[in-house]
């Protein structure tokens, strides 16, 4: 029987599972959209990560995170259910003990967290304004008559990028539409968005702030190679999007579950 940790990170777009190993290394994850109902989502992500198991497995904590994570928590019976800060840090410094700023973009929301000497410091949050979230980003591309997931290829593409406002979504998108009715390129347009999102991000979130490497770029946006680039050009340095970039807040909530049950166990062992 091999010993697993759970994690879940319900967001208001999507939700996130993990089943991770003793040495914290993930076996399988899950990603959805959580839709209307995250109680749905999380019965269905859970049936999903256990589906097709051939190894018999011993779920020896669980830990939640998002804007569910107590509804998450409840209906598993969690060990833990900690913040999204906490948890996108743990994971961060997890696969990188020396990083130092994490950019993370999620659905609904982004963040921006400082960490120093493997400890998060501090951290910015902004979810009132969809400019530069994923579901901006995939509104976008609906109206541009692509797939998402191409934002990245095409705005690498481009040799001029136009000039698109980054402080305001209804802006953003106004500016693209007279772009397009000027006749500029789609990549041309797409690379503009994608300087115009992270201009809009550090000019929210990192205002007065020094960000230092190393940085690692994380959440499902971290995808989109268009807005990498774009940070680094910013940023003037490279950016560092791990592995996981999409399930780092599940897999954060997992170890500290694992943190804080083997916690227990030697404090309980000393007692006796």
């Amino acid at each position: 029987m091999m010993n697993c940790w759970l994690g879940i990170d319900v967001g208001s777009v999507s939700t996130k599972l993990v089943l991770m190993d003793d040495e914290q290394s993930i076996i399988k994850k899950v990603y959805l959209k959580t839709g209307s109902s995250p109680m749905k989502s999380v019965l269905k992500g859970y049936e999903e990560l256990f589906s097709g198991t051939k190894k018999e497995l011993r779920i020896c904590g669980a830990g939640t995170t998002g804007s569910g994570r107590r509804i998450a928590a409840a209906m598993t019976g969690a060990d833990v259910a900690k913040n999204e800060i906490t948890a996108h840090g743990v994971a961060a410094i997890s696969v990188d003990k020396n990083v130092r700023t994490v950019l993370e973009i999620g659905g609904q929301d982004s963040k921006i967290i400082f960490i120093k000497d493997g400890a998060v410091y501090d951290f910015n949050m902004n979810t009132v304004c969809a400019a530069g979230t994923g579901s901006f980003l995939d509104r976008q591309a609906s109206r541009l008559g692509i797939p998402v997931s191409e934002i990245g290829a095409l705005a690498e593409k481009s040799t001029n990028p136009v000039k698109i406002a980054g402080k305001c979504a209804v802006f953003a998108e106004s500016d693209m539409i007279h772009r397009q009715q000027e006749g500029c390129k789609s990549e041309d347009i797409l690379a503009g968005l994608c300087d115009a999102l992270v201009r809009g991000y550090l000019n929210n979130l990192a205002t007065g702030k020094k960000i230092i490497e190393p940085v690692m770029f994380q959440g499902g946006v971290a995808a989109n190679t268009g807005i990498k680039r774009a940070f680094e050009k910013a940023l003037g340095f490279p950016i560092k999007v791990p592995e996981q970039y999409d399930v780092m807040g599940a897999w954060g909530a997992a170890i500290i579950a694992q943190k804080k049950v083997k916690m227990k166990s030697e404090i309980k062992a000393e007692q006796s």
